[in-house]
């Protein structure tokens, strides 16, 4: 079976991606991505896949995968089961480490642990319990920790003794065997061309497929709608505007992401963060003063 493509998102202003989810979730599938992926389990227990690596997981569980490694968690639990959450994760760029150890001599240490996770590597018990509580501050933590939480968790893993190689030496992933190019080419007309007008037919023809089985091939790579993973990316972007300009209005912003209805902005806006952007910059703006005058 072929692997899916998960299209990962780190945020403008943000040098990795640190998330928890619980099961069942939309990524929960065999799936691939360019990005490493330090993977904990929290809760539950069944049956992992690490490129040709078939493995019993429970509570404690860790992982490091490397860039388009195909992998998978499924939890053992009854259909009707959900739990809110079951793994902590945090996913990085090639790009980023690599400039991060060409900057800093002190990382090249890196090199082999990053090396070895084109197989998978799979942790002691001892390690992840040491690393617990860093992935899950990492998760909401905000700045400079952000930074300070990444370097402690890759120093941890970095020195860590007993860590398992998971797939065969033989297995080599080739996302070019796998991956679309089509989808590829869509998802990258995308975020070149964000905040312009486009629809899903154009985006069909750029992946060379029908509207419907592009429709339904997009979902299955991003778990959402066409729709959905647009407003959301607009509406992140226009977050980092209004942390970063001061003096653009709403309105401004609004047509600069690439809405062109003020009332549909600020409504999708309140679904997506639960709050209107004006009170969104309000709230950053008295978190800045009450930093200063700390």
């Amino acid at each position: 079976m072929e692997p899916d493509l998960e299209v990962v998102q780190i945020r403008r202003g943000e040098s990795f991606k640190a998330w928890a989810h619980g099961y069942p979730f939309h990524t929960v599938r065999w799936h691939f991505h360019p990005e490493y992926e330090i993977h904990q389990v929290v809760a539950t227990r069944g049956r992992y896949f690490v490129g040709d690596f078939i493995g019993e997981f429970e509570p404690g569980n860790l992982v490091l995968t490397g860039p388009n490694l195909p992998h998978n968690w499924v939890s053992d639990l009854p259909k009707d089961v959900t739990i809110p959450l079951r793994g902590r994760i945090i996913q990085f760029s090639e790009e980023f480490i690599g400039s991060a150890m060409k900057l800093l001599p002190e990382l090249s240490g890196l090199g082999v642990l990053l090396e070895s996770s084109r197989r998978g590597v799979l942790f002691t018990k001892g390690t992840s319990e040491k690393l617990a509580p860093f992935m899950e501050e990492a998760v909401e933590a905000q700045g400079v920790r952000r930074i300070e939480l990444f370097m402690m968790i890759m120093g941890t893993l970095c020195r860590a003794k007993g860590a398992l190689p998971l797939s065969s030496p033989q297995y080599l992933p080739d996302p070019s065997g796998y991956m679309s190019a089509g989808m590829n080419k869509a998802l990258a007309f995308i975020r070149e061309n964000l905040t312009r007008p486009f629809g899903e037919a154009d985006l069909a023809s750029i992946a060379g497929q029908s509207q419907s089985a592009f429709s339904r091939s997009f979902r299955r790579h991003t778990g959402m709608s066409l729709v959905q993973y647009v407003k959301r990316l607009r509406i992140n972007l226009a977050c980092q505007i209004l942390m970063s300009e001061e003096q653009a209005s709403v309105t401004d912003i609004c047509f600069e992401v690439g809405f062109n209805n003020l009332s549909n902005f600020n409504r999708q806006f309140l679904a997506e963060k639960g709050m209107p952007p004006s009170r969104f910059r309000r709230l950053l703006a008295d978190n800045i003063n009450a930093a200063r005058a700390a």
